[in-house]
């Protein structure tokens, strides 16, 4: 009887019968001493956890403790956090990270007295806990190549400092994972040079996960996935498309009454914003918002300007008939 009523206070109810023809695979792994009551929690936990919705989630149910919470309490906790966010120079866009509401949960969990990592502690440890994690999700997306296969990105620019990049990157149905990024200042990008690096990245990834790969559509890069696919025949190339409506924009670009019709969008968006008087009346109207400038970068701005300038037609017509613009000197 005694040890009949200490399995029934280990399992929180009437004890099972016989442990070993329980269907249920929880309790065929579940401890019966009470030393290890809390890892019989952790299992449990484990199981039924994705039927719960965390208390933060839209129509979940709070805790008694945050509903008699005042509105007081719980605006001088976001003000708090808003002083260190406006203090650190963190940008206001950080706080829809999908990080940070667990962030404030692991907190919360622990309640009062909960002290933040040190700076030694986030350089050190925490950042080498971090990596750890990530290297962890490479490692499962990689698990995942084999069976689903996956495809090699190559993403080539120059940052600030005139140095041309070579981004790799591998997706599959899993997740995207960056591999590595290729200093290639110092590298003539013929086709054979290409096919070095990129030979390098596939025997890493593995040539039979491989079927695909996607790169700009530069000349360089044509001849040398033609040599990929040589020596690979199981991986094919395809042009980014993003790469090549850039190129059908730059074509259109250059149709010679479109340039004239930039030209004059570009005369407009100077003057406004050379007339810092005049920007000031157009910034006062309701619809009015910012012109975007022509840029050199990209093809798709010249697009974006004109229909910027098309939306503010109005706004346009309205200062040139209004006194403030004829009147003034």
């Amino acid at each position: 009887m005694e040890k009949r009523k200490f399995e029934e206070e280990s399992y929180g109810g009437e004890a099972p019968a016989q442990e070993a023809e329980s269907p249920n695979p929880v309790q065929a792994v579940v401890p019966t001493t009470t030393r290890d009551k809390g890892k019989r929690r952790a299992v449990v936990a484990t199981q039924i956890g994705s039927y719960f919705k965390e208390r933060t989630t839209p129509r979940s149910q709070p805790t008694l403790k945050s509903v008699l919470a005042s509105k007081e309490i719980v605006h001088k906790a976001k003000l708090g956090l808003a002083k260190w966010i406006v203090d650190a120079h963190i940008p206001f866009n950080a706080i829809q990270s999908l990080y940070f509401q667990p962030a404030l949960d692991g907190v919360a969990v622990i309640g009062p007295g909960f002290k933040g990592p040190s700076y030694d502690e986030m350089r050190v440890h925490l950042l080498a806990d971090l990596k750890r994690e990530y290297q962890l999700l490479v490692e499962k997306y990689r698990s995942s190549w084999k069976s689903t296969g996956c495809t090699l990105m190559a993403d080539g620019w120059t940052n600030q400092r005139q140095r041309t990049l070579i981004n790799f990157l591998v997706y599959c149905y899993a997740g995207m994972s960056f591999v590595k990024t290729v200093d290639a200042s110092d590298v003539i990008k013929t086709a054979n040079a290409l096919f070095n690096l990129f030979a390098l990245v596939i025997e890493w990834v593995g040539p039979s996960n491989i079927v695909h790969v996607v790169t700009d559509n530069a000349a360089n890069y044509v001849s040398a996935e033609k040599l990929i696919h040589e020596k690979y025949p199981n991986i094919f190339w395809s042009p980014c498309a993003a790469y090549i409506i850039n190129l059908i924009l730059k074509d259109i670009a250059s149709i010679p009454h479109i340039v004239d019709i930039a030209s004059r969008a570009s005369k407009v968006t100077v003057f406004v914003y050379n007339h810092m008087i005049l920007l000031s009346w157009l910034r006062k109207r309701k619809s009015w918002t910012k012109i975007v400038r022509p840029g050199v970068t990209r093809f798709a701005t010249v697009f974006i300007t004109l229909k910027s300038i098309y939306d503010h037609k109005e706004d346009m017509q309205s200062l040139m008939v209004d006194k403030y613009f004829t009147s003034h000197k």
